[in-house]
């Protein structure tokens, strides 16, 4: 082919060919440096651009914002939108294992303080239930009525012993351990009314109990005594090694689980812990914060 043939490679390639590439619009006014390459914005963005547009923006140097304090607002957490950049924080994962092995320990601690508190509870039902009369015969100890009411309102008082306890323990987890309000305290409560419910039981029917067996063994006939307060609706069946309560020693553990779940479902905070008001203000702590739903903000 002679040099005053077209080649249709090269007319291809020519700035005024049908088929050449063509340059964005604008990019005729943008001006070059000498390397022929287009500056940039601010650090190296594009002009044009925010520097922390479409990027993951650097770690947070002020004062920790609120939890719920949505993204947009000032102050706001900018690692909120970036999850893979708050999970590579070096140190996350460690901090994030002591505050699941701290909240542990403390629901444990908490459930064994309210089974040790299952021992004066059981001497107040010692105090409360009434004992069973008993009279001693020639063929042994009888009950002196026919059909005794003093069992039944026995297991009456632990009942609401029992529930009224439940109630309280929850209400106290749930004021006294406001930063560790969640599964930790509702574990804590059932494990611990549980626990109490059978120490009380335990304790209780233990008052007075070896004083009867000695009248069992040596009374002469026609001697009346008392038998000490005892469950008949609750206590403990073995399956092997493994205890399993039932009856009204649950009562305690359930007034405690039930508790617990309302006032966490009548909780106004999402995190059921107590959280800083943000209604404008700029900076956690300072004007437009408030900590207490009553407070209003300096004007």
């Amino acid at each position: 082919m002679s040099p005053d043939t077209p080649d249709p490679e090269r007319v291809a390639d020519g700035p005024g060919a049908p088929g050449a590439a063509r340059p964005p619009a604008g990019a005729e006014n943008v001006p070059t440096d000498d390397t022929g390459s287009a500056p940039t914005g601010t650090e190296g963005h594009p002009p044009g651009r925010s520097p922390g547009e479409g990027e993951p923006p650097g770690w947070p140097g002020g004062l920790p914002v609120p939890a719920g304090t949505p993204v947009t607002a000032p102050g706001a957490d900018p690692l909120a939108g970036w999850p893979g950049v708050a999970g590579a924080v070096p140190g996350a994962p460690a901090a994030t294992r002591r505050a699941g092995g701290r909240a542990t320990a403390v629901a444990l601690g908490a459930a064994l303080l309210l089974a040790v508190l299952g021992a004066p509870l059981g001497l107040l039902w010692a105090l409360v239930a009434p004992g069973t009369p008993v009279r001693m015969t020639a063929e042994g100890a009888v009950y002196a009525t026919p059909q005794p009411e003093q069992p039944i309102a026995a297991d009456g008082w632990f009942s609401l012993l029992g529930l009224g306890f439940g109630v309280l323990a929850a209400i106290t987890l749930w004021v006294v351990l406001r930063r560790r309000r969640g599964p930790a305290g509702l574990v804590a409560g059932t494990l611990g009314g549980l626990g109490a419910a059978v120490v009380a039981w335990q304790v209780g029917r233990r008052i007075g109990l070896g004083t009867f067996q000695r009248l069992l063994d040596t009374a002469p006939p026609g001697t009346d005594f008392t038998k000490p307060a005892d469950l008949r609706a609750g206590g403990i069946d073995w399956y092997g090694p493994l205890p399993v309560p039932h009856g009204n020693l649950l009562l305690a553990a359930f007034g405690a689980a039930v508790t617990y779940t309302l006032l966490a479902g009548w909780s106004r905070w999402p995190s059921l812990r107590p959280e800083p008001q943000w209604d404008g203000g700029w900076a956690p702590g300072g004007p437009g914060i408030s900590s207490e739903p009553g407070d209003q903000p300096a004007r």
